[in-house]
């Protein structure tokens, strides 16, 4: 087989066999036992949905499958959370101090992110963190309604700020 090919396999064989793996896992962990009929009937499950939502799996195609992939997206779960964490403290400190100057504005950042997934992932990592609301996402750049953007910030300060902490981890599991 040609490099192409192996390529070709691994795009359409990957993000199915991923699937199957995801659903078959949360069937056992549902089933909380592995007796034989629970590991077969999971297996059937598991295969049917997988075949049931095959025209929809492109979109697993933007994930990494390499051994480094788990522990990045450990890392990003815990920066996630970190951030979480300091974007809700930030946004109750000025609801409880109302003399806080807000800056709210539209921004523009850049992703380096290429895959559908990778770039969904990113907006809703920064949706999901309050203080910042990801407006639009139009090829590379995302549009960001930003509580209190720094005056006069520009596209590359926009993407240093908000962006770049989450792709350098989303990098590691996603493309």
């Amino acid at each position: 087989m040609t490099v192409k090919s192996d390529e070709a396999v691994e795009s359409i064989l990957a993000p199915g066999l991923f699937l199957f793996v995801l659903v078959f896992c949360l069937w056992l962990l549902l089933a909380g036992n592995l007796d034989p009929q629970e590991l077969i009937t999971g297996g059937l499950v598991a295969l049917v949905v997988t075949l049931i939502s095959r025209p929809h799996l492109d979109i697993f195609s933007g994930l990494r499958f390499a051994p480094t992939a788990i522990p990045a997206f450990i890392a990003y779960l815990g920066l996630f959370a970190l951030a979480l964490v300091r974007a809700n403290v930030d946004v109750a400190r000025r609801v409880l101090s109302p003399s806080l100057p807000l800056r709210p504005a539209l921004v523009e950042a850049r992703t380096e992110l290429q895959s559908a997934l990778g770039r969904l992932v990113l907006a809703n990592s920064i949706t999901l963190t309050p203080g910042t609301l990801t407006v639009d996402v139009q090829g590379d750049k995302l549009l960001i309604h930003w509580i209190d953007a720094p005056p006069d910030i520009d596209i590359e300060g926009a993407t240093r700020e908000i962006v770049s902490a989450f792709e350098k981890h989303l990098k590691g599991f996603l493309k």
